[in-house]
């Protein structure tokens, strides 16, 4: 059963450190393509690390890899992955004159993706 949930997109210091090694590094796909998740969310949803789970919004939509974040850096109900690809297909092309796209607190859907 899909449950909702808030994601923010931002940028991390491993994404800033690995961009100087290049975008197209290991380190830097894998900052960019992994959704981070509070642990009490991973374990409702009987999410492992690694598990791909589907996420969307009346923007689009993504399969992602899941981790759960340290500590208590999330909140249960919130989300974070780095700007890049993924956040990207889920932001709107609204700029309200700004010339950025709403990209912080935007609603999604997630699910565990099953094969």
């Amino acid at each position: 059963m899909p449950e909702q949930f808030v994601l923010i997109p931002g940028r991390t210091s491993t994404q800033g450190t690995t961009l100087n090694e290049g975008k197209y590094t290991d380190g830097y796909i894998n900052e960019i393509g992994t959704l981070k998740m509070a642990a009490a969310d991973m374990e409702r949803l009987a999410l492992s690390d690694g598990d791909q789970v589907r996420m969307w919004n009346d923007v689009g939509e993504v399969l992602v890899p899941v981790a759960t974040s340290k500590g208590d850096e999330l909140p249960a109900g919130m989300l974070f992955i780095s700007y890049g690809d993924i956040s990207s297909q889920l932001m709107g092309g609204e700029t309200h004159g700004s010339g950025m796209p709403d990209s912080k607190a935007l609603d999604v859907w997630l699910e565990k993706h099953s094969v």
